[in-house]
């Protein structure tokens, strides 16, 4: 039995996986940029971007979390492309694959390919477009927080994150950074909200049929929606 053929005909991920597929197939000269001389890298790229789309589809919040479905998860192992004997990859060389994949800007080509498909089926107006952000929690704690070295003069990033207090003692983005992700700003939502670490992430959306078009991530360091 293949994993294949517990997937019910009718699954939402089947007609997902052909358009995936296909997309894949026009992008596959752009793979071998990302494979060293020596030989390709220990996972494909095309396992890789399947994979990371089951984490946005299903909301899976960590890349151990995401491992662990793809091991016993027969859906998930069809969808990126695993038999039931496949090994599932060590969370470092998963992180690491993912690193290559976006530094080589596949996901933006990726993303871009399937816009234009949704514009070549005609399912995209040019008016009444709506552009939203959301503020998304890093994976660092509170306890992260520390003070910058005294040699690192402190820059304003203009974000809603003065004044924060942290059992009694001030901290704000220009005296402190996390150790465990420098990029990430502490930032409050709102004056009654709790200031989290964390990014901003912007959507641009057509609203005739609420399709997204654009995206963009940033530092939170400044007022969502700006700058996509």
């Amino acid at each position: 039995m293949q994993p294949e053929d517990t997937v019910p005909g009718d699954h939402p991920l089947r007609p997902m996986r052909v358009m995936v597929n296909e997309i894949l197939r026009e992008l596959s000269p752009e793979f071998s940029k990302l494979y060293s001389r020596r030989g390709r890298p220990s996972i494909a790229p095309e396992k890789l971007l399947r994979a990371l789309l089951l984490q946005m589809f299903y909301s899976i919040r960590s890349e151990p979390m995401l491992l662990e479905q793809l091991r016993y998860n027969l859906l998930f192992r069809w969808f990126v492309g695993l038999s039931m004997d496949d090994k599932i990859w060590d969370p470092s060389t998963f992180s690491k694959n993912r690193d290559r994949f976006l530094n080589g800007e596949i996901s933006e080509r990726f993303f871009a390919a399937v816009v234009e498909r949704a514009r070549a089926d005609e399912l995209l107006s040019n008016e009444h477009f709506t552009v939203d952000g959301t503020l998304i929690e890093a994976w660092a704690s509170h306890k992260s927080f520390r003070p910058k070295s005294d040699d690192e003069p402190p820059t304003s990033s203009g974000g809603r994150n003065e004044g924060v207090n942290f059992r009694g003692r001030p901290r704000s983005n220009e005296t402190h950074v996390s150790s465990t992700d420098p990029d990430a700003r502490l930032y409050r939502k709102s004056s009654g909200a709790p200031a989290i670490l964390g990014y901003l992430g912007h959507a641009l959306m057509e609203n005739r049929n609420g399709l997204i078009v654009g995206v963009k991530t940033t530092r939170a360091d400044r007022v969502p929606a700006r700058g996509v």
